[in-house]
Parts: C-alpha cells; sequence; structure tokens
C-alpha cells in the first residue's frame, strides 16, 4: 500500500531535476502522474517530448502509471490542456506541482525586457495558467486535493542577479497564501516550497558549480516532502512555506515586529521621531 494509492498528480517542468524527482517519488507511492515538461532548453528556448516520455518511461518500467503532456505552462491554452490530458487519461485531479521554471538572470541594470517577461511568463503566469483550471476542478469535484507552488529562496530572502526570478517566485509565494485562504472552504489544501538543489537552473550559480554540491544538494533529498505534503499525513495544515534541500526541511515565516504605535497627534509621526524609534531599537526586529 502506498500513501498515494488512487491518486492523481500532475507536476509541471517534470522532465528533469526537481520535476522528474517529484513525480517518480509520487508514482513509487502509488500515485498516477501527468508529466508535464515543455522540454525545452534552461533559458526557455526550444521545446520537444523527449524530456517528459523519459520520465513516463522510467514511472511504468517500475511499475508504475504515467502519461506525457508538453504544453507550455505559460498559457491559459497550455494550462487548460494540462488539466484535459489528466482527464482523458485519469479522469481525475488530486495533487498538483507547478515546478515549471527557467532562468535568464543579468544584475537588474542589464535586466532588458526580453530578460524580463519570459521568467515572469513561465513562472508567475505559469502557476495561474496552470493552477486556474485544476483548482476549479477540484473545487467543482468536491473531493478536495492538494497544491503546491515552487518559490524561491531567491524570492523570499533575495539573490544578486535574479531580480526577474526573484520577482516572479515572490509572486508565486503571494499567490499561494491567497489560494491557501480560498482553498480551505473546498478542502484544497496549498502550499510553498523554496527548493535548494542542483539542477541545470543552479548548477553554475556560486557555491552550486561544483561536485561535493551535486552530491549534497541531490533534488530527490526534497521530494520525500512533496510525497508528505500531497499525502493524507498532512490532512491537517495548509498554507505552509518550506524550505527543503540537503536533508534539512524547514518552515518559512514572513514575521512582523511589535513595533510602536504613536498614540498622541493622532498617530501622525514626524521623521525625527521615527528616526528616534529606530535607534531606539524599537521597530525593526532584533538582529
Amino acid at each position: 500500500m502506498g500513501l498515494l494509492d488512487g491518486k492523481i498528480a500532475v507536476v509541471t517542468g517534470a522532465g528533469g531535476g526537481l520535476g522528474r524527482e517529484h513525480a517518480l517519488a509520487l508514482a513509487a507511492e502509488g500515485a498516477a502522474v501527468v508529466v508535464n515538461d515543455l522540454g525545452g532548453a534552461r533559458d526557455g528556448s526550444g521545446s520537444g517530448a523527449a524530456m517528459a516520455d523519459l520520465v513516463v518511461d522510467q514511472i511504468k518500467a517500475a511499475g508504475g502509471e504515467a502519461a506525457p503532456n508538453y504544453d507550455n505552462v505559460a498559457t491559459v491554452e497550455g494550462g487548460e490542456n494540462i488539466l484535459k490530458t489528466a482527464l482523458d487519461v485519469f479522469g481525475q485531479v488530486d495533487i498538483l506541482i507547478n515546478n515549471a521554471g527557467i532562468l535568464r538572470d543579468k544584475s537588474f541594470a542589464k535586466t532588458t525586457e526580453d530578460l524580463w517577461d519570459p521568467v515572469i511568463a513561465v513562472h508567475l503566469k505559469g502557476t495561474y495558467c496552470a493552477t486556474r483550471p485544476i483548482f476549479l476542478h477540484m473545487k467543482e469535484r468536491g473531493q478536495g486535493g492538494v497544491i503546491i507552488n515552487t518559490s524561491s529562496t531567491s524570492g523570499l530572502n533575495g539573490n544578486f542577479g535574479q531580480c526577474n526570478y526573484g520577482a516572479a517566485k515572490a509572486g508565486i509565494a503571494g499567490l499561494t497564501r491567497c489560494l491557501a485562504l480560498e482553498g480551505q472552504k473546498y478542502a484544497i489544501r496549498c502550499h510553498i516550497l523554496a527548493p535548494v538543489a542542483h539542477t541545470r537552473l543552479t548548477e553554475d550559480l556560486p557555491g552550486f558549480d561544483n561536485q561535493s554540491a551535486a552530491d549534497k544538494y541531490d533534488p530527490k533529498l526534497v521530494s520525500p516532502l512533496m510525497v508528505y505534503l500531497a499525502s493524507d499525513l498532512s490532512k491537517d495544515i495548509t498554507g505552509k512555506t518550506f524550505l527543503a534541500g540537503g536533508g534539512r526541511v524547514a518552515e518559512m515565516k514572513v514575521v512582523t515586529a511589535d513595533g510602536i504605535t504613536k498614540e498622541d497627534d493622532g498617530g501622525l509621526w514626524t521623521a525625527s521621531e521615527i528616526a528616534e524609534s529606530m535607534n531606539a531599537g524599537e521597530i525593526l526586529l532584533p538582529e
């Protein structure tokens, strides 16, 4: 018996890296998986069927069920077609993992529109395009579901040279927090993943461009968290943000300091008063 027997999962960007490991891990626990991948390069250019087909073949060779999908998540039509593939082959969707992504890194001063728009389109709009039809399907079906959206420490904490990527990933986190609130009425649980993994998106980044990092941050170390979140083991939680990688799993939070409220003058501060309170440590979070 697997934790996900009878469940149908969709994983976007599942032709390699994290997505591939998520698909394999879900299938190993009994889920049938729609393996979506456009089959393009790291920067989003190109397309092909080979990447998705290979993962489908791996799942089937291990005794699981899987079907490929090659649609582009960055379009509404692509998102709808991903759901259609799942319904045509398996009849339902219980789990969605939005993982598809590209990189076009540059310092902000060098980030031209052709470097900005595709990254926002694949990550942020792509999460919307893939999620909305499946969210509506889960709502109408009335059996609940699980949606896990991939953010990044680049969006949650910041990273040099990734303003486009960080903006998209921060947007995904905000989308997911709101969606978790809306989904509660329909038993649709939503979570945010900030993975730390050595993949083709990170293999040349500082700190990841060596074999030691490749071993320590193997993407398969992230996927057990996906299984947990997709299963009934986590049925009582939603709206959480998790960092996972290198054997570590940790919740991440947006934290607000107690601060200080001005009671006189109708609450109107002067800049000098704010400076005094700031210097006194009354507004900022402690280091």
